[in-house]
């Protein structure tokens, strides 16, 4: 769970860019799912972040 936030966080701070963070996540970056390599990071970040109002 740390490694998640971790990770998201610092995607949000912008010290990785969305490729790195879907390596870190251990996501797959499938056409059907998503176009855009930062939409898929903003989805699953999104469900581990308690505010709603924080956009990725």
């Amino acid at each position: 769970m740390f490694k998640v936030l971790d990770t998201c966080a610092r995607y949000r701070l912008g010290e990785i860019n969305a490729n790195e963070a879907i390596e870190k996540l251990k996501l797959k970056l499938t056409n059907s799912s998503t176009s855009e390599p930062k939409d898929l990071v903003k989805k699953y970040c999104s469900v581990f972040t308690p505010n709603e109002k924080i956009e990725f």
